[in-house]
Order: C-alpha cells, then structure tokens, then sequence
C-alpha cells in the first residue's frame, strides 16, 4: 500500500534514503557514532530529566506504567553505557556467512546484510528509544519509532539528541524517527510496503494483537510475557522463596517478571509461610486459589484475594501475582502449556529428571532451573541490549539483539556465463 498520508509519506522516503546510506558506513564509523550519542546523552542528562517530568507529571503515582516511563541520571547513564556496550560488539552485517566455487566457474558467497528500515511500535518506555537506535545503528539500518503519547516529551528529547549525533557524524539524520502517535497514521505505518521492512511491537498484548490485526508489513512479535515459576517438591524452599520474591519485585513492570507461582502440594504448606513475609514487605496482592488461600489466610497474609480463572494467563505488570497449588510436576507443566505466553518459565528443583523434564518439554524462549525470570535481557545475556524478547520462532526467538538486526543476501561472481 502507498500510504496517502502528506504527513507520513516524507519520512518514510526519508528513512529509506538514510538506509541507503548507513549499508556502506565502515565499521568504525558506527562505532564513532554510538560513542557520540553516549557523550551526548551524558551531556544533556539534565535536559532529559526535565522533559521526562513532563511526562510523569500526567500520570499518577499508583500507575505502575510511571516506573517504566521514569528516566533520570543514573537511567540515563546506564543508556550511555549500553551506546558504548553496543559500540564493542562485532558489526552484525557484512559477514560472510559461505562461499563456494561452482563447477561453471561462479563464486557464490551469502553474507549477512541489514535489514533496510526497521519500524518499532512501543509504549511507555523510553529506554526502548535509545536501545532500539542504537542497535538499529550499529548493525545498519534505519529506525522509525513510534513510542506511546505518555512519553511524547522524553522521546522527543532523545531522538533529538540522536539526530544531533547524527549530524555530528555526518550521518542522515533521518536514519532515526520519531513517528507521529496518531491511531490512523500507525495504521498506515503497518501497511507501508516496500517503505519499511520489518515491524516490531513491543508492549502488551493489546498492543501486539492491534499491530497483527493491521499490519501488512513483516512483524516479528516481542514484549507480553506471562512468566511461571514452579516450586517442585525437591526444592531448597528458602533459596526458592528469595527467587521468587526477585523474580515478582525487583522490576515488576518488566515483561519478564513473575506472574504466576506454581506449588507443589507436597511443599505448599511449608513453602508459602516462607515467602509471605517476603512478598508482604513489598505489598504485593497474591490472588490464591483454594489451596493456597487457606495456607496464606493462616499465615496472616495482608494483602489477598481468592483467584478467579482470569488471574491465570495473567500478565499483572504490577506488584500482583497469581499462585496456584498443584499435585506435582506434570499438572504444573500442563498448566504451564494452558497459560503460558512463550516467554520466560523457570523450574526451583534439586530433581534432575524434574528439571530435563521442564527444560525440554516447555515450549518457551527461555527456560530456567534454580534462577529467577528477571534474566530474560538482551543486555544480561552479553548482546549489549534488546529490541524486545521475541516469544515466535521465525527469524527471531528470546532477546531480538544486534545479531538478528540483519538478514541474507547471496553475492554472486561471474565471468560471461550463461543458462543453458
């Protein structure tokens, strides 16, 4: 679809231009370029925080959206290291992938190419902006970013900062976007054939179902993550209370923050007088079912409520999470399978076969024995940073880094040959 939009039409043609152009920039350009937009960012840090306030300021406290949204000095010092985290890594394009040399005299090579223009559609976060440019960057490819209207002021500072390293660097500085926040002109975004390449959501699952209902570009999903974390009886049940505990509270905006725990009924009753205080110091409201409900009831518990279906397949966001009583490993991982999104699921066992069991059997992007969810990151895993944790399985799976920024291209070397 040609998109009709005047408003819309300039920037993708832009964009394109500037994708041309980032294809033949030499790896140390690159490089130079995220070391410039760090500097930057360092620089202007103050100027960051107040355009941010602007945003928190029309959200309210209790939002749980406000933490994801916040950005101030020490964030914005650890986005200019992950520019220079990035700015290390090898350059993901232009490597040579095969090469051989046919019967007919042609030398066939397939090397790995960028993308071309990268769309990215997000909410609330806009940590996302300066990840997604960087990577996008430094692997060659041009980025159109729409970002959600409550963090219109901080985006808007921040892509300025990146087309002022742009610039600096003699860059196009349409090579990063900012796309208009308008519904009808994202729906124009999703339909832009031969403008942008790839579309990638990053948010919840409202988000990523709206970008599949319309998108006609290529989509690579990433961003709702319902995790479990399943209590086996074999488990070191104090070591399993702290991990839980981290997995739901050190940053429970997170996609890959616990939301639903799984007991064994053989532990049940030891286990969650165990993580109740634990849970209980942060607030959290558990939604129990008629196992556990009782157990925490007893326990004095503050903060809980009896679990309706709903609370299962749950993604809370929130400090919230489900917990669920189950007769042993092969109803959790059942249950696991009814509820899962595909993202991050973790096992607490001292069981080897449990824990090949879980491994193998559990169809997710990332699988974990004895260790929280929250390790579920592009910038944790060594890949500098994420574009989102992809839950498919084509092209991309777990942290969509650098190293998936780039696709195929066969270069193919003759002399005169023809057909027959």
């Amino acid at each position: 679809m040609e998109p009709t939009s005047i408003q819309l039409l300039p920037l993708l043609e832009n964009a394109q231009q500037a994708a041309t152009a980032l294809r033949t920039l030499a790896d140390a350009q690159k490089q130079q370029l995220l070391r410039q937009v760090a500097a930057l960012l360092l620089q202007q840090s103050d100027a960051i925080v107040a355009e941010n306030k602007k945003d928190l300021d029309r959200i309210p406290d209790s939002d749980p959206k406000k933490d994801r949204l916040l950005l101030d000095a020490a964030r914005i010092a650890a986005l200019a290291d992950t520019m220079i985290d990035i700015s290390k890594l090898p350059d993901p394009a232009h490597q040579l992938i095969s090469e051989k040399k046919l019967d007919n005299g042609l030398l066939v090579q397939k090397k790995t190419v960028p993308l071309g223009v990268v769309g990215v559609i997000y909410e609330s976060r806009p940590n996302v902006t300066i990840d997604v440019a960087g990577l996008c960057l430094r692997s060659g490819n041009a980025c159109l970013l729409r970002g959600g209207s409550d963090a219109f002021y901080t985006n808007t500072i921040l892509v300025a900062i990146l087309q002022e390293a742009l610039q600096k660097q003699g860059i196009h500085p349409a090579a990063v976007q900012l796309m208009p926040t308008d519904r009808e002109l994202v729906k124009e975004m999703l339909e832009a054939n031969g403008y942008i390449d790839i579309i990638i959501p990053r948010g919840s699952q409202q988000l990523i179902q709206f970008v599949r209902d319309h998108a006609k570009v290529p989509v690579i999903e990433t961003g709702a993550g319902v995790c479990h974390t399943y209590v086996e009886k074999t488990a070191d049940l104090e070591q399993a209370a702290a991990v839980v505990t981290n997995a739901k509270v050190s940053r429970p905006s997170a996609c890959n923050a616990l939301d639903t725990v799984l007991v064994d009924a053989e532990v049940a009753a030891d286990f969650l007088p165990l993580l109740a205080p634990q849970l209980a110091a942060y607030k959290v409201e558990i939604f129990a079912d008629e196992i556990a409900l009782p157990i925490l009831q007893t326990a004095q518990y503050p903060f809980l409520q009896a679990a309706a279906p709903g609370d299962f397949g749950r993604e809370f966001l929130d400090f919230k999470c489900s917990i669920k009583v189950t007769s042993g490993l092969e109803a959790a991982l059942a249950h696991i399978r009814q509820h899962s999104s595909k993202h991050s699921e973790a096992i607490l066992s001292k069981d080897a076969a449990a824990t090949e069991r879980f491994l193998h059997e559990l169809d997710a992007a990332a699988v974990y024995v004895n260790a929280s969810t929250r390790f579920t990151d592009g910038g944790v895993f060594g890949l500098g940073a994420e574009i989102g944790i992809s839950t498919q399985k084509l092209h991309a799976r777990g942290p969509f880094a650098l190293e998936k920024l780039v696709t195929e291209k066969w270069f193919v070397y003759g002399n005169g040959q023809v057909r027959n």
